[in-house]
């Protein structure tokens, strides 16, 4: 039987100060954090399952989840890098022999691709708490130049709940250059009424914008200042990261551009058009960096000693409808849902969810992608997550 534990200790814990404010993480039992471990061992042998078959759900998968500061199951399965190409005519992967194989760890950064969202809502909210945004201001009056946001009054709000009505994406892979790319932004419009939801890659692109402007510093700069470091979040950045899980062997006609076999660099071909640093996708993370992000997230905002936003401020993140994180979607969340869960997907296979009611956090990442993407299939994200539920539910009746 996998292990559901093993000791860890999180790199913001050498060396640091043990008069902490807030408990940080550590691995116990399923029983020490208040779960199930007949549930939590049926999580941890579905996730191997995701890794096998062919084709498996994913080449390679991890799972991490715990309770209040206890980390009740980290665990790995399949390959980091399994294939060394897509082969359209036989629609299959070609393998590389076992030898070159690299497996995946607890450890192995994995792309976050949509996962990047949270972060970059967490940005945003850390400046409303500043005083520096306002929550329903015009994005027009920090983007003025942004000719299309301005004649529309879409505003800091409809951006973080999306509902700006801007289309999805823009084909910004396809601008010869960064001017024509920005000009193409600029000019975007909505596709329908601002007031409905439409989940949009372009709501987190202009807040990019947004932060940058009343900041005067990078996205990655305020993600890192802002979250990441004071967090001990070592692991988290916007790539390269060569040591990352493969994702896809991108060329036309299944994607957007012909890049190859891609590792260590981001796989959405807008934030690769981008430079690799955008609103909605370009952040890589471990499974055990993002468990200290929900427990932070779960404990009002602190971790240890650190502090990135203020309780009301996680609650006006994270209550329904949510800014950035969607709330109590079922499709992914599975039985967790319904509670004031909160959380995200991202496109290569990772999943969050963070219920404040049960003290909880499930982050699955996988590179399903590798080596060429799929109809997105959220059964096993959700199955996950029902599992975690029930492993509280059993405990607590």
């Amino acid at each position: 039987m996998p292990s559901l534990g093993s000791t860890w200790e999180h790199p913001c814990e050498a060396g640091g100060s043990r008069e902490l404010s807030v408990p940080r993480l550590r691995v116990e039992t399923p029983e020490r954090a208040g779960l199930d471990p007949a549930e939590l061992s049926h999580l941890v042998r579905e996730v191997h399952g995701l890794t096998t078959g062919e084709p498996p759900w994913a080449a390679g998968a991890v799972v991490v989840a715990g309770r209040g500061p206890v980390i009740a199951v980290q665990e790995a399965s399949g390959w980091a890098v399994r294939y060394s190409a897509y082969d359209p005519a036989t629609d299959a992967g070609t393998g590389l022999p076992p030898a070159a194989r690299v497996p995946m760890t607890v450890g192995t950064p994995c792309d976050l691709a949509s996962l990047t969202k949270l972060f970059t809502a967490v940005a945003a909210v850390q400046q409303l708490e500043r005083g520096t945004l306002g929550i329903d201001a015009r994005v027009g009056a920090y983007l003025p130049d942004f000719h299309g946001t301005v004649a529309h009054g879409i505003t800091v709000r409809q951006l973080l709940t999306h509902t700006s009505g801007l289309r999805p994406e823009l084909p910004l892979y396809e601008c010869p250059d960064d001017t024509a790319r920005l000009d193409l932004l600029r000019a975007e419009v909505p596709s329908s009424a601002p007031g409905a939801y439409r989940y949009s890659d372009l709501n987190m692109l202009l807040l990019q914008h947004v932060l940058e402007r009343i900041t005067g510093r990078p996205l990655d700069v305020l993600v890192r200042d802002g979250i990441t470091r004071p967090l001990g979040m070592d692991a988290t950045d916007f790539g390269p990261c060569p040591g990352a899980a493969a994702t896809e062997d991108q060329r036309r006609p299944w994607a957007k551009a012909d890049r190859g076999m891609l590792r260590g660099v981001v796989h959405d071909e807008n934030a690769w058009a981008l430079g690799g640093v955008a609103g909605h996708a370009g952040l890589f993370s471990t499974g055990r960096d993002l468990a200290v992000f929900c427990r932070a997230l779960l404990a009002g905002g602190a971790y240890g000693t650190a502090r990135i936003l203020g309780p009301d401020f996680v609650d006006l993140l994270l209550a329904p409808p949510g800014l950035g994180f969607l709330v109590d979607q079922r499709w992914f969340m599975g039985e967790l849902a319904g509670h004031g869960a909160a959380g995200h997907t991202g496109f290569t296979g990772t999943s969050l969810v963070l219920d404040r009611a049960t003290d909880t956090f499930l982050v699955l990442l996988a590179n399903t992608v590798h080596p060429r993407r799929r109809p997105g299939d959220s059964a096993p994200r959700a199955a996950a997550a029902t599992r975690l539920a029930r492993a509280v539910h059993t405990i607590t009746g």
